[in-house]
């Protein structure tokens, strides 16, 4: 399973619930080895992503969202929607599903809802990075910023979702990208994921830890009054109100990706939105799970889609703490945590 940054904030309590989640961590990849006895689409010993919620029957089930009504992301309650209880429990004490997942265990009760059958020759050890953060950032620019051909992009953020966000532009046909990350490290990386098409522009800027507005207005400088689209991928509210304030008036679109805390709060000027800004969110790259995760894999398989380059550590279940000591010193991407060894 990969490590997310969306972990960190729920342990430490800044965010999300008021429930006491034992067993956190949002997406991974595994094998399915028991099911309901009137369940019929997931195999047994198929391989499966674990990921947001996917009933595929409510009438969220369009193009415009991926948030599902039956199962839709329950923070407060971390029990089963069949009967409202627990499955596992230590000395009495229930532990508490997160997002429906769980998945920093070895075995998981979820229901069919968060499964995604994938291709059974999939390596899991490399595709469980696409069942939460790299398929957020690959959604999040052609599937909810759609920035059109030859456009210019804004990046706030360089961990494994902007990268991914980064190399979505670069689908999508951005000829401008413009990288925002505290970390200068970061910049090479996105240059090893995101360069391969000729005329495409990289520009990478560092800004000290209070200078979020004056990123935006340098931003702002640079592209002739604003990108045409940006991405906000830290969770931090500085960023997003600087993402929104560094996107070109009549046609700009940010999209806010980062989990904040519990009490932010965004604050803009309403003229920023009168004068035709558009501001969006997104959970899990506006993908469904079901029909789009398995197709993403598929990229993958087919060798389109290179997902080893997200992936800079491996760790055992026994160290993850140095998981979390990696994500907070901002070193490396995404760290791979194996239950069995």
């Amino acid at each position: 399973m990969p490590n997310c940054a969306t972990d960190f904030p729920r342990v430490a309590g800044v965010v999300f619930s008021s429930v006491s989640t034992n067993d956190a961590r949002v997406a991974s990849s595994s094998v399915s080895s028991s099911i309901r006895h009137d369940m019929t689409m997931i195999p047994i010993a198929d391989n499966v992503d674990l990921a947001m919620q996917d009933c595929g029957k409510c009438g969220r089930g369009s193009e415009e969202s991926n948030m599902c009504d039956l199962l839709r992301i329950n923070t407060d309650g971390g029990v089963m929607l069949h009967d409202g209880k627990t499955r596992f429990s230590i000395n009495g004490k229930p532990i508490y599903h997160f997002v429906g997942t769980s998945t920093f265990s070895e075995y998981a009760v979820v229901h069919v809802g968060c499964l995604a059958k994938i291709n059974l020759d999939a390596p899991l050890d490399k595709v469980c990075v696409l069942s939460c953060g790299v398929s957020t950032g690959l959604g999040a620019t052609p599937k909810v910023a759609k920035p059109k051909k030859g456009s210019s992009v804004a990046v706030f953020g360089l961990g494994a979702v902007g990268l991914a966000v980064a190399k979505g532009a670069r689908i999508a046909g951005a000829s401008r990208i413009i990288g925002i990350d505290l970390n200068p490290s970061r910049f090479e990386e996105t240059r090893g994921i995101v360069e391969g098409d000729r005329g495409i522009v990289l520009y990478f800027h560092v800004f000290p830890e209070n200078g979020w507005f004056e990123c935006g207005e340098v931003i702002a400088e640079m592209t002739n009054g604003g990108v045409d689209r940006s991405v906000e991928c830290i969770g931090n509210v500085n960023a997003m109100i600087s993402a929104f304030e560094c996107v070109h008036d009549g046609w700009g679109v940010v999209v806010l990706v980062g989990v904040p805390n519990k009490d932010d709060v965004f604050k803009t000027h309403p003229m920023n939105l009168l004068n035709e800004r558009t501001l969006k969110g997104t959970f899990f790259g506006n993908y469904k799970l079901r029909t789009d995760l398995p197709l993403v894999v598929e990229k993958y398989m087919n060798k389109e889609l290179e997902v080893e380059k997200f992936t800079t550590h491996h760790t055992t279940f026994s160290e993850i703490n140095k998981v979390f000591e990696y994500m907070m010193k901002g070193e490396g991407l995404r760290c791979i945590i194996r239950m069995d060894a």
